[in-house]
């Protein structure tokens, strides 16, 4: 029986079609009017505003944890390219960042990004490009020692062309990871977006020598019609 993000039956007969149509607008493309009639009709978009997310990336987030459960209280967490904010805010919750679990560590949230972005109770947040020769000393003097966990949602800007678009992500997802080998405490974890199309060979092999176990995953809320994956490769080596 079809549920939806909500849990509620989406199966009973009779029921009416409440999708929102767009209509094309003048000076907007049919692609934007398509974009945003599936934002307006996404469930996860709803979801999201209604429990005060600040993007549908948080439920993919939520849903690789409930699978390989990273997040856990006293966690130190780095989150690459962090706006707008999503993934901090349930890393926020899980590692316990306020101490809201009686009995429970106490974690860290550190978000990293290019952009100015907007506070979020229980998240360090600093503008800072990761690429830079001594980010990784700043990200661990600010976490008070090494990550247990570095993840990472980050997408390359969109050049239109497919397989441009893929070797883009999976460069910077090839950097994030040395990234990670520099701040990651052993038997930490990366978890990293990248997009599907043959060239993340390279990037596998690397990851096997680093890791114990590395698994690629497609979770529930990531659309259907989109090429994204993730990669969560657990117990680091040092």
């Amino acid at each position: 029986m079809a549920k939806t993000p909500t849990g509620k039956n989406t199966s009973g007969r009779g029921q009416r079609d409440l999708k929102v149509k767009v209509k094309t607008a003048r000076g907007r493309k049919l692609s934007s009017t398509r974009w945003l009639q599936r934002q307006l009709n996404d469930p996860y978009v709803k979801r999201a505003q209604a429990e005060g997310y600040r993007g549908r990336a948080a439920y993919k987030i939520m849903e690789l944890d409930d699978k390989y459960r990273f997040l856990v209280p006293g966690a130190r967490v780095v989150d690459l390219g962090c706006a707008p904010g999503g993934w901090c805010q349930v890393a926020v919750k899980r590692v316990n960042a306020l101490g809201e679990k009686s009995g429970k560590r106490i974690g860290t949230v550190l978000g990293i990004d290019l952009q100015e972005v907007e506070p979020i109770a229980g998240a360090e947040i600093h503008q800072l490009d990761f690429m830079e020769d001594d980010a990784d000393e700043k990200v661990k003097a600010w976490l008070g020692g090494k990550a247990d966990v570095v993840m990472s949602d980050m997408a390359a800007a969109s050049s239109g062309h497919k397989q441009t678009d893929h070797l883009r992500i999976i460069a910077l997802c090839e950097t994030a990871a040395y990234f990670a080998f520099d701040v990651l405490e052993q038997g930490g974890t990366f978890v990293a977006k990248v997009l599907a199309g043959g060239a993340e060979g390279d990037l596998q092999k690397l990851l096997k020598q680093k890791f114990e176990k590395v698994a690629n995953v497609k979770p529930p809320a990531s659309r259907s019609d989109s090429s994204e994956k993730f990669v969560v490769a657990t117990g680091f080596r040092g």
